[in-house]
């Protein structure tokens, strides 16, 4: 069997699967792609809420990247959950030096309102990572606390998407999960704006949304998919995934990872 390519995962453990590092692996396996993990945190959580989150000591992190890519090296990479400002900034340190496309999935708060980054760890993450992005790949939220205004409309998501580019990131993808009406993302690329709409799906099994959407855009990107059909293709394949979702848990569910990716 010739090679598959490869896509490594910096982020934290979910043990209920529908986020975080399980997310991104079943995501991966599902696009073709071989996943590597980095743990950078642990979290006692399901669909109901998080409990308890322990962070990795940064060095660990920075033991588990130099070890996946000096022997399976991947084609891209993602980051999600980080914890603090010591992780990012070791993290920072290993992908300086990274000859492959990074997705950063500025994680702050859970789908349950948890917090997974304090307010020196956010600093850190504009300063020292976003610039490392070739991707970057914030929500609403994310995008309003990384700018320092409201985001809530299409228009203030172009704007808050050409200010983080602005900052260093390369590509933005300000997604509009949160907006009322249609789910409109908004990528800037190539000092240029797409809009990429999806009906509004309703229902509560959501969770996981932004590590699987971000995780779909690497494994193509991985794939050799120039970015902006990789983010195309990553749109349809989440609004199938969110649309066939299994129903699982009390709460938020996760969604389909098993969604057709069309490939």
């Amino acid at each position: 069997m010739a090679a598959r390519p490869a896509a490594l995962t910096i982020a934290g453990s979910d043990p209920s699967g529908g986020a975080g590092l399980q997310a991104d692996l079943k995501t991966f396996h599902q696009f073709g792609v071989y996943g590597e993990a980095a743990v950078t945190l642990v979290t006692v959580q399901n669909t109901a809420g998080v409990t308890a989150v322990e962070l990795l000591r940064p060095e660990l992190v920075a033991a588990q990247i130099e070890a996946v890519v000096s022997d399976i090296p991947p084609q891209a990479a993602k980051t999600g959950a980080l914890g603090n400002a010591a992780l990012i900034e070791a993290i920072a340190h290993a992908a300086a030096s990274f000859p492959f496309p990074l997705v950063v999935d500025p994680v702050m708060i859970s789908k349950h309102g948890a917090p997974l980054l304090d307010d020196a760890a956010a600093h850190v993450l504009k300063q020292a990572l976003l610039p490392l992005a070739a991707l970057l790949t914030p929500n609403l939220s994310e995008a309003s606390a990384l700018t320092g205004r409201p985001v809530s409309t299409v228009e203030a998501m172009r704007d808050a998407a050409r200010a983080l580019a602005g900052a260093g990131a390369k590509n933005v993808l300000v997604k509009g999960g949160h907006l009322s009406g249609p789910a409109v993302d908004v990528l800037f690329t190539d000092g240029r704006f797409l809009e990429l709409p999806a009906p509004r799906i309703q229902t509560p099994h959501t969770h996981g949304t932004g590590c699987t959407y971000s995780a779909a855009i690497t494994a193509l990107l991985a794939l050799g998919v120039p970015l902006v059909p990789a983010v195309e293709q990553a749109k349809r394949w989440i609004t199938r995934a969110i649309e066939t979702n299994p129903g699982f848990g009390h709460g938020a569910g996760p969604l389909n990872h098993f969604a057709p990716t069309g490939l």
